[in-house]
């Protein structure tokens, strides 16, 4: 699921112009504007008739403007919250739904929503649509995963790696002859496999997430571009774009996705009905190749070739040392000093999945929030939060007497819940006053 604050994959799918929110100028969707969108989309999901994954990809559509949460929908809801404008339906998204591209069960039905404005290069924004599509239907083909993890990305081996096989991939994908694709693959899989020797965990943490959005923005590519030449551009379009990405924690399947995909549709065009087995989508293509195993002796010689002046290595370095003193300081700010703590119980996140910073078994950094749940909402515009399985915190540095503002952030509390006194001295926390025997508090 797309969990995106702002324009986020969609915003480098249309250049990585910037990782920002739509603009607040950007006018909401035009019913006229809409219905054309609905009208590509329809056309899509009819040209594939169901046959990529056997199941249409048509259905409900909301676009949702970020800046004041007006919605144009395709079809009425079940509880009569849109009006009918002409062809389109049209209404206000409540504070209580996450605005993001992703599906969205809200007034009876299940949408995929798009956030407006969409990308205006048609393979791109075909590309996005036809990705969101897919991921409305994801469920009932037995094809979401359980994330977790995938912080070894953050690493400088588990970042070079990582590049060194999207060099890789891109090499195959437009090799001019089957020996130097499959030399190509063959050195995909020998940086892959280092990877997974290095972080144990790595093969099934990375494989969850190629599962949930690398095979999504694949069919976006296979769906939305009916052109093979254009989809290998696109391919290898998505394998150079998120090298740009802030972060590849979980960004790096978006860019892999496509390349795997349009690999074994060439090596094994009963894939897809493989997925369930629980294999990754580099097990199948090695399979279908018969990829002898990694030499790991000849690693150094191999990725010289893909980085044959160290210009990557450095840069690496570089950025290394940066995160190490990043994370020191947020540790200091977000660990060891004050901060307020709020329960992750029946919570949603929107966020930017492009810029989160690990730090280690501490929990992750989300450097810009929008968590909603029971006790209210807490909106993060700067110095970000520090999100573990049970609690997120933030600096309680400066916040005002009501501790419900500090630098950055705010927080909405409903009735019931208040800010109290922490465990350490300067820390705060949020909790539910006690109710009574009739439910009051």
């Amino acid at each position: 699921m797309d969990l995106l604050s702002g324009l986020t994959r969609s915003a480098l799918a249309a250049g990585l112009a910037a990782l920002l929110l739509p603009s607040p100028a950007a006018a909401a969707p035009d019913p006229a504007d809409a219905a054309r969108v609905f009208a590509e989309a329809q056309a899509l999901c009819e040209r594939d008739d169901g046959a990529l994954w056997g199941t249409s990809l048509c259905g409900p559509i909301l676009l949702v403007d970020y800046t004041d949460r007006a919605v144009v929908s395709n079809v009425a809801d079940k509880e009569g919250r849109l009006v009918a404008a002409g062809s389109v339906f049209t209404g206000t998204l409540p504070e209580s739904v996450i605005i993001a591209n992703t599906p969205t069960e809200w007034a009876g039905v299940r949408w995929t929503q798009l956030l407006w404005p969409l990308p205006t290069e048609a393979n791109k924004r075909q590309v996005l649509i036809a990705h969101e599509l897919f991921h409305r239907v994801q469920p009932q083909l037995g094809l979401t995963r359980n994330e977790i993890g995938n912080q070894h990305l953050d690493s400088l081996e588990g970042r070079y790696l990582l590049q060194l096989e999207w060099r890789a991939l891109a090499r195959a994908l437009k090799a001019p002859t089957p020996a130097l694709r499959q030399a190509a693959m063959s050195d995909a899989m020998l940086f892959r496999h280092e990877r997974y020797r290095l972080f144990p965990q790595a093969a099934t943490e990375e494989g969850l997430l190629e599962i949930n959005e690398g095979v999504p923005e694949y069919t976006g590519v296979q769906v939305g571009l009916r052109d093979p030449a254009a989809r290998i551009a696109h391919a290898e379009y998505d394998l150079s774009a998120f090298v740009q990405a802030p972060s590849f924690v979980r960004s790096f399947a978006y860019a892999t996705g496509p390349a795997y995909g349009l690999l074994l549709d060439e090596a094994d065009p009963a894939w897809r009905g493989k997925l369930g087995s629980g294999q990754r989508l580099d097990q199948l293509l090695s399979l279908a190749l018969r990829l002898p195993d990694p030499d790991p002796s000849t690693l150094k010689t191999r990725a010289a070739q893909y980085d044959d002046d160290g210009a990557l290595r450095a840069a690496e370095e570089a950025r290394d040392r940066h995160k190490r003193q990043q994370a020191a300081e947020l540790k200091a700010r977000l660990v060891d000093g004050a901060v307020l703590v709020i329960p992750l119980k029946k919570t949603n996140r929107q966020f930017n999945p492009q810029t989160l910073i690990p730090l280690g078994e501490l929990g992750m950094v989300y450097p810009t929030l929008r968590l909603t749940g029971e006790w209210g909402a807490l909106e993060v515009e700067s110095g970000g939060a520090l999100l573990t399985g049970a609690q997120a915190t933030v600096s309680a540095q400066g916040v005002e007497p009501s501790g419900i503002q500090g630098a950055g952030w705010r927080l909405e509390l409903k009735p019931g819940w208040s800010v109290r006194a922490g465990a350490r001295a300067g820390d705060l926390i949020v909790v539910q006053a006690p109710q009574d025997a009739a439910g009051k508090p």
